[in-house]
């Protein structure tokens, strides 16, 4: 039986749950992460829909999760401690159309690996422009994880570039569209420009961790 190290967040406010995490490693393949000892949230998404910037935004760094002027570009699962000892987890991101189709297999095979197979992961963020959410490959990686029973938060990046009627036309729509799907799904609204949606997004993930089993 899996045990994790015990949490200091628990008696904790999510506010400011993501906030002086550090960076601790870069892999390349999911066995070469660190022991499953704490939990993990997993990050993932489109190459162009934002990512980064939004790791960046929840944690409060400008440079934490490196912004790419290519998408696509960065290859490897980073690994960044919170202060509660749980751990964020920055996958790469996918569906960057100049990267060639071997690579894309190889991405692909990486991420379904970690997500349906990594033990101590309590929670997927999928990260998705709002202005084109559930993309097919988005709807794959809700596929993937979706069997494992555990909770996805989506964040809808970019929502500056839409107007308040654009937004709520676009909550609507990606709500109706999750409503279909299998798994526990949970959407909001997000802006890395406005700094927008970080006090909602918390609160929403900081759930995962308190219902994360510990050791004795």
């Amino acid at each position: 039986m899996l045990f994790y190290m015990n949490l200091s967040s628990r008696c904790m406010s999510a506010v400011h749950l993501f906030r002086h995490a550090v960076f601790e490693t870069s892999v390349a393949h999911p066995d070469q992460l660190p022991a499953p000892l704490a939990p993990e949230i997993a990050f993932a998404g489109r190459s162009n829909a934002g990512k980064s910037s939004a790791i960046n935004t929840l944690v409060g760094h400008t440079r934490l999760a490196f912004v790419s002027k290519t998408p696509g570009r960065t290859q490897l699962i980073n690994l960044f401690r919170m202060r509660n000892g749980a751990a964020l987890v920055d996958l790469p991101g996918y569906g960057y159309a100049d990267v060639p189709e071997k690579v894309r297999r190889e991405w692909q095979g990486l991420l379904e690996r970690y997500l349906t197979r990594r033990e101590n992961l309590v929670g997927l963020v999928l990260i998705m422009d709002a202005r084109r959410p559930f993309t097919d490959l988005d709807r794959q990686m809700v596929e993937w994880f979706a069997t494992t029973g555990r909770p996805i938060h989506c964040l809808l990046t970019k929502a500056d570039k839409l107007t308040r009627s654009e937004q709520a036309k676009a909550l609507k729509a990606a709500k109706d569209a999750a409503a279909a799907m299998l798994g526990s799904i949970t959407l909001q609204l997000f802006s890395s420009l406005k700094k927008t949606g970080i006090e909602d997004a918390e609160r929403a993930i900081a759930p995962w961790l308190e219902t994360a089993p510990t050791s004795p």
